[in-house]
């Protein structure tokens, strides 16, 4: 399985003007406990870094340190995630007909996850990791006001990995650029174009590291698997 980790973001509600996935948790970079699990997923056997080129020296040194023995590939970032994406769909080889994209900053995915996703994917067009909310939703306005509460049996929070089939994710994104839709994940696009995704029963330890307090909880996390 292919695995693109879209990483060319820079951690500006981390307080960082550096990209966030090289702050440590528990001693590690959080980009080398995302490439661990991928290392340590038997169905991964090419990993693609979507970033920076002034990034590639130190993602480079990491994975030096980290010793892995899956190949891996450094692809441009765009200026979006989307822009990003659509770069590493184009760096894939050729022989590539499914893909799992997962964001570097969730790096409490475990390998047990990336697994049932791979295997997932290889029976339908689409899918996310994703968990069912807990909480009670609203629906505000720009003023601040209530307009509705959904159904909480009928939401899911959306993860990552999230996996497609490789030619059409390629069809949705050149569709997304012809009509000029601007989304924040990939699924997105397949439904859009009227494809249908289907879920996977994420983690609820697969939090995305986002703020300073995401990185401590990661740091407990860690700490309680045993590093």
């Amino acid at each position: 399985m292919y695995l693109l980790i879209p990483a060319a973001g820079v951690g500006k509600r981390m307080g960082s003007n550096r990209n966030k996935l090289f702050l440590e948790v528990h001693s590690k970079s959080i980009i080398a406990w995302t490439l661990l699990a991928a290392e340590a997923a038997s169905s991964i056997s090419w990993i693609g870094i979507i970033s920076q080129p002034s990034d590639w020296p130190d993602f480079k040194n990491i994975i030096a340190d980290l010793s892995l023995t899956k190949p891996v590939e450094f692809i441009i970032g765009g200026a979006t995630r989307q822009e990003s994406v659509y770069n590493g769909l184009q760096a894939l080889p050729p022989e590539a007909e499914q893909v799992l994209i997962h964001d570097g900053a969730r790096c409490l995915a475990t390998p047990n996850l990336l697994n049932a996703c791979a295997e997932a994917i290889r029976h339908c067009a689409g899918l996310i990791a994703a968990i069912p909310v807990k909480d009670t939703i609203k629906i505000v306005d720009e003023t601040g006001i209530i307009q509705s509460t959904p159904d909480r049996q009928h939401l899911w929070a959306a993860q990552t990995p999230q996996g497609f089939n490789v030619q059409l994710l390629k069809q949705c994104h050149a569709e997304g650029i012809r009509q000029g839709w601007e989304v924040t994940d990939d699924a997105a696009l397949f439904e859009r174009c009227g494809i249908e995704v289907r879920i996977v029963p994420g983690e609820e330890t697969n939090l995305k590291v986002t703020t300073p307090q995401d990185l401590a909880i990661a740091e407990f996390i860690i700490s309680h698997r045993g590093g």
